[in-house]
Order: structure tokens, then C-alpha cells, then sequence
């Protein structure tokens, strides 16, 4: 089959590579119709996140049909349509049966290695290193999926692959950002990052109650969409000074949540941009974090900072001080996706939300490279693409 894989930083190539195969009898093989490229496969790309290997398969946001399951897989048939999640969840640990299923405890089989750097380990995903289980992604024209008899839902026909394809991550990992943030009717939320994740962020406030969404971004076209699609305040980072705006538009209070949807590859136009820059480079942070550190400084006392961007490993210049001082709370994960798969399909099924919005450009999976370059580089107003395999 072919697949986009990885070879270093910055050097993809689609290759023939052999078929997946059923390793276990939870297993099944779906036939990819369509996949996509997260923001999230930047910080791969661009080589800041380690234990890539040479030849790993990239992408964790796919759905497709299934070719072939395990005989424990009793709740899926071969031609079955299904979205996947992309943390790969057993759902009996502990974790899973807390509803935490991105921090399974049984998908990650290389968890020695994130647990010398975290403490602990998260859930396998798909694609995204041998730190989180080395798994081949699904950028691909078919994948394995592990525990196929909890992970995968089951898409009914009327429905479009871009209608449902982000149920697999952006679209729960937004309204997670979103959830995290307990909003209260009447709130106030600031968003920082208008790309997929930041714009469902968005839309997801207001599902839960928010009156107000200020989104910050640097490029006009992601803050249009911001504005016309999701109905938020735009403020432009490089034109107006965030903290002094977001005072003013909430009468000196504050927003009552703020939520990080930029990460570990945040950018900072001047000096402390540099810093940053810098310190990353010769390897003294593994992480860009300014959108963190403005969303604490500019979050209201007793205020939660929702941090949804990924990070990989450690900052600097972390403002603990604001954190203790002014009562506020960090919330943050990778997505439980799982938990909102049901809900969610059943917004888009109510025709709260369609998520096909955010798709400004489809592509072959031969032409994976190229979509890469022009989504890390925002050209052609790129905010999501989706690739076809077949």
C-alpha cells in the first residue's frame, strides 16, 4: 500500500510499504477514504517531537471502511463505515472506565519511554511517535486499529466523510477545550489560535453557554473565518497588544477562560519571540509557550486556562506566580475522544454544527508532501486538508 511517511525533519516521501495485518483478534483493518493533516503533525514535521523514526507512517485524524476484524471484534462487520479516535483506548483500565481514555493504560506498549519523560504514560496514538507506541498512522490507504471493538464509531449513511472525518480529533479536541473551561452563561472566552482546533474551540463555547468569543490570531484570513464562520471578536496579535485589548473589551476584568490551542510552536513577533527561538534551537526548551504564558496573564482572577495546543516536554519563562496568586486553574489533556463521539454526532446529526466548514483544500495522498509545506507555510489561505488515498 502506499503511505506518507516520515524521514527526517521536514522530509516526507509517499512510499510503498507492506499491508497492515490483524496482530490481535480486537483488531481490525480499515480501508482509508479519507484522512487529514493536523496541526499537531507540524511539531513531527518540523522534528520537535522525539522518537521518530525513518519510514514511520504519519496522521492520526482517519476513517474509512472495514476490510477485516478480529473475532472479538463483535461490534463491527467488513463494510462498515467508521470514524476512528486518534488515542487508542482498551476501555477496561482504570483511566478508560474514568472516561480518561487518553491516558489508557494498556495501548501504549513503549510506556517506559514516556514515562522517563513524563512521569507517567498517556494512551498510545496513532502516528505520533515510539514515544506514544510507535503505531503506523493513517495517512495511508489502510491502518490497523487496535481495541476496533471500543475505539471506532459507526457512521450511518447521509453523511459525508468531511461531514464526520474530525470526529477523530479536531472537532472533540476543541469542544474538549471548550468543556474544560466550565463556562457559566454570560461568559467571556479568549481564544488563542484560529486553526481547526481553535476555530471548534470556538464554536464549542458557544454550544456551552458563552456569550462572548475573542479570537487571537495573527493571519487575516484564519481570523475571518474565526469571524464569519464561528461568530467571534478577531484581535490581530500583531497589530494590537493583546493583554491591553482583552482588558478593555471586558471592562478591566478579563475573560473568564482562556484557552491555548497554539502549543509548543507558539509565535512571538520581538524580543521574547527570539528568546524563544533561540532557547529551542540549542535544545535548553523543547517548547515555544508564549500563548500559554498570555493566556495566564490575561485570564481574570479565579479564571481557568484551558491548555488544548500540544506540548511535549519543558518551558521557561512559566508564570507560576500569576497561577497561585490570582487563584486560577489549568485544565489540559489530549482529547478523551471517545467520550465525545456520541454527543457530538448526535450535534452534527441535529444540524447544530456541520464541521465541513473548516475544509479549505483536498488533495491526493500522493501529494501529502506538498500539502504539508503549504499548511506549515499558511499558503493559499490553508487551514485544513483533507487527503484522499483512494
Amino acid at each position: 500500500m502506499k503511505a506518507n511517511c516520515w524521514m527526517g525533519p521536514k522530509n516526507l516521501e509517499v512510499r510503498e510499504v507492506p499491508d497492515p495485518k490483524i496482530l490481535n483478534q480486537r483488531d481490525a483493518i480499515v480501508k482509508i477514504t479519507s484522512t487529514a493533516i493536523c496541526g499537531s503533525d507540524l511539531h513531527l514535521y518540523n522534528g520537535f517531537i522525539p522518537a521518530m523514526e525513518p519510514g514511520d507512517i504519519l496522521g492520526h485524524e482517519f476513517m474509512g471502511e472495514v476490510v477485516e476484524a478480529g473475532s472479538e471484534v463483535k461490534n463491527l462487520k467488513v463494510g462498515d463505515r467508521v470514524v476512528v479516535p486518534f488515542p487508542i483506548a482498551c476501555g477496561s483500565c482504570w483511566n478508560c472506565q474514568q472516561g480518561m481514555y487518553s491516558l489508557c493504560e494498556n495501548s501504549n506498549p513503549n510506556a517506559w519511554m514516556a514515562e522517563k519523560l513524563m512521569g507517567y504514560s498517556p494512551a498510545g496514538i496513532f502516528g505520533y511517535t515510539h514515544l506514544l507506541g510507535g503505531y503506523a498512522g493513517g495517512q495511508a490507504e489502510f491502518a490497523r486499529v487496535p481495541f476496533a471493538d471500543f475505539g471506532p464509531i459507526r457512521i450511518e449513511d447521509g453523511f459525508t466523510d468531511e461531514q464526520v472525518l474530525f470526529l477523530s480529533d479536531v472537532f472533540p479536541t476543541g469542544y474538549m477545550a471548550a468543556d474544560l473551561c466550565d463556562i457559566q452563561p454570560g461568559d467571556t472566552i479568549a481564544v488563542w489560535g484560529c486553526g481547526p482546533i481553535g476555530l471548534f474551540a470556538i464554536r464549542s463555547a458557544y454550544m456551552l453557554g458563552a456569550e462572548r468569543v475573542i479570537a487571537i490570531d495573527r493571519f487575516p484570513y484564519r481570523l475571518e473565518m474565526a469571524r464569519e464562520k464561528c461568530c467571534a471578536e478577531p484581535l490581530n496579535y500583531e497589530e494590537v497588544n493583546v493583554l491591553e485589548a482583552l482588558k478593555e473589551m471586558t471592562g478591566g476584568r478579563g475573560p473568564d477562560a482562556c484557552i491555548d490551542a497554539v502549543g509548543m510552536e507558539a509565535h512571538k513577533p520581538g524580543l521574547l519571540g527570539m528568546y524563544d527561538r533561540g532557547k529551542q534551537a540549542i535544545k535548553l526548551e523543547t517548547d515555544r509557550p508564549h500563548a500559554l504564558r498570555e493566556a495566564i496573564l490575561a485570564c481574570r482572577n479565579g479564571g481557568t486556562v484551558s491548555v488544548i495546543g500540544v506540548y511535549s516536554g519543558f518551558i521557561d519563562k512559566f508564570p507560576m506566580g500569576a497561577v497561585m496568586n490570582r487563584s486560577l486553574t489549568i485544565k489540559s489533556g489530549q482529547a478523551h475522544v471517545h467520550r465525545y463521539l456520541r454527543p457530538l454526532m448526535n450535534r452534527i446529526a441535529g444540524g447544530e454544527i456541520d464541521p465541513e466548514f473548516i475544509v479549505t483544500h483536498t488533495m491526493s495522498l500522493d501529494e501529502a508532501p506538498e500539502a504539508y509545506e503549504m499548511f506549515m507555510n499558511k499558503e493559499d489561505d490553508c487551514v485544513k486538508v483533507v487527503l484522499k488515498p483512494h
